[in-house]
């Protein structure tokens, strides 16, 4: 039943922030302003330098079943390329996990554990054999690549596939994502962008806010 709350949590929240940095410190300090902001689900990479620190630093702090608003927020784990890193992050306290492809073996072990997994796809054989191997939600990816059109195009043939674009979305075309039925959105470059480049991290809670006020005219 957790599993099922959670994807729908991520659902109702709409927007994923991921996170990506030069160090894991970076990472949370940034994750904090974001959640501030308002997004409440975020996605922290394995592509950070000790990833699964800022993940245990961040369930520490933050938690899906918190009843108090601040300590709210969902934290998973993203770039997972193997079973054996997902199994490592879920340890560490991630919720769900995300992945660059699909990986038939991480969506096994994530499915065994009952934690929600969202493969990236690019085809609609991705999407087929995502969906035969369990998988909720699919990870449309990168985004860029298509466009939101290309959701009603898919749900043409697959009208049941929960479908996640990331890569490429921004404050601009976000509305348009949700419009065309995306389950839910993930953010990155665009969020974090900023705080990177002046080292101001509260870059990331107004744009927080930004993406949040956009996301609510539509859902």
């Amino acid at each position: 039943m957790h599993k099922l709350k959670l994807i729908q949590a991520i659902h109702e929240h709409g927007v994923v922030a991921v996170m990506r940095g030069d160090n894991w410190q970076q990472v949370v300090e940034m994750s904090v302003e974001a959640i501030t902001g308002g997004i409440k689900v975020i996605e922290v990479t394995m592509t950070v330098p000790h990833a699964l620190k800022a993940i245990e630093a961040l369930r520490e702090r933050y938690s899906s079943t918190a009843t108090e608003p601040e300590h709210y927020a969902i934290i998973g784990v993203g770039t997972v390329l193997d079973p054996e890193t997902a199994r490592m992050a879920i340890l560490a306290g991630a919720e769900f996990v995300v992945g660059p492809s699909l990986n038939p073996a991480t969506v096994q072990l994530c499915n065994r554990y009952r934690v929600p997994i969202m493969p990236g796809v690019m085809t609609i054989q991705d999407i087929q054999t995502a969906l035969e191997l369990g998988v909720d939600v699919v990870k449309l990816f990168p985004g860029n690549m298509y466009g939101p059109r290309t959701i009603k195009d898919i749900k043409g043939p697959l009208p049941y596939a929960n479908i996640m674009p990331t890569g490429g979305v921004n404050v601009v075309n976000l509305g348009e994502w949700i419009k065309a039925g995306a389950f839910a959105v993930g953010i990155g470059s665009d969020l974090i962008a900023d705080a990177l480049e002046t080292g101001d991290y509260t870059h990331v809670r107004r744009k927080a806010e930004q993406y949040m006020a956009e996301f609510a005219k539509y859902r």
